[in-house]
């Protein structure tokens, strides 16, 4: 792989580097929202989730629909929600494998 392929792969992850970005790809997993239930279901202020659906919007990873007054965000695609998934699966062995580890130090403490 060249060096642009990896630097385009590291931008890709520095674009996901955000929880607020993180929050609105899983509610965007649903299905398409407009932006008023977004900031509902974030409790964050309109200027800041407007930039961050600027980024993501920017990226591709999510498109952008005008219904009316209304602005309608969606995924771009599935590999989104795979990509989520395969996240939450390994998070979810980390951990698991810290609590495996902390039980394992109040064990040894007695």
């Amino acid at each position: 792989m060249t060096v642009a392929l990896y630097q385009a792969k590291a931008e890709f992850f520095r674009m996901l580097g955000h929880p607020v970005r993180i929050r609105v790809l899983e509610l965007l997993q649903a299905g398409p929202k407009p932006v008023r239930c977004l900031l509902t279901e974030l409790e964050v202020e309109p200027s800041s989730l407007s930039q961050q659906l600027a980024v993501l919007r920017r990226s591709g990873i999510v498109t952008a629909t005008r219904e009316g007054s209304t602005v309608v965000y969606a995924l771009a695609g599935g590999d989104v929600t795979d990509l989520l998934r395969a996240a939450r699966r390994i998070l979810t062995g980390l951990l698991a494998d810290r609590d495996v580890l902390l039980a394992e130090l109040r064990a040894a403490g007695d």
